[in-house]
């Protein structure tokens, strides 16, 4: 083929590509016809979609307040801790201590504790950092009779800090999670 033919043949294709276009986008039905039924700003409000599973579905029920991942967060408060330190202060052993109760009172109940880090410092001495800040409240819980198999540890290290972050911002980044988990 010459080079007219190479240019003939790609105006052609092009041309056929073009007349066929893309086909219309489907028509979105009108949320009053729809099984919802009209919304507040399209979003499905998750309580009404059915609390009450039958029970030959197979579905379980979730505990409410626990998100899809089986995480509840903001129960408990986060423990914080000094600058490069794994210690609890005891300023915090109180924190602990609610926690230790919670799962007293609820004994399905699970916590992930998770170490976080500021700003400062390596990503992998912050991974230490975190894994040390978490297990010094693991072990702090173990003291006050919480069994170890219902505790997880994770560090998150730094990855959640806010980079070049005042001091008073640095110091809410230095702190274990206590996240209860089913």
């Amino acid at each position: 083929m010459n080079i007219a033919s190479r240019k003939l043949f790609l105006v052609i294709i092009s041309a056929a590509v073009l007349l066929t276009g893309c086909t219309k986008k489907p028509k979105r039905p009108d949320p009053s016809a729809t099984v919802f039924g009209p919304t507040s700003g399209g979003m499905i409000n998750p309580i009404d979609v059915s609390t009450t599973a039958d029970p030959l579905s197979g579905l379980e029920q979730r505990d409410p307040g626990f998100d899809l991942n089986g995480q509840m967060r903001g129960v408990l408060q986060p423990v914080y801790f000094d600058f490069d330190k794994s210690s609890i202060k005891a300023s915090e052993r109180a924190k602990l201590e609610a926690a230790a109760q919670h799962l007293r009172d609820n004994p399905t109940h699970r916590l992930l504790l998770e170490g976080h880090c500021d700003w400062r410092g390596t990503a992998e001495y912050n991974l230490g950092l975190g894994d040390r800040r978490a297990s010094a409240a693991k072990q702090f819980l173990g003291t006050l009779g919480v069994s170890a198999d219902r505790l997880e540890t994770l560090s998150k290290g730094s990855l959640e800090a806010v980079k070049n972050a005042d001091e008073a911002t640095a110091a809410k980044d230095r702190r274990v999670e206590l996240v209860v988990i089913q």
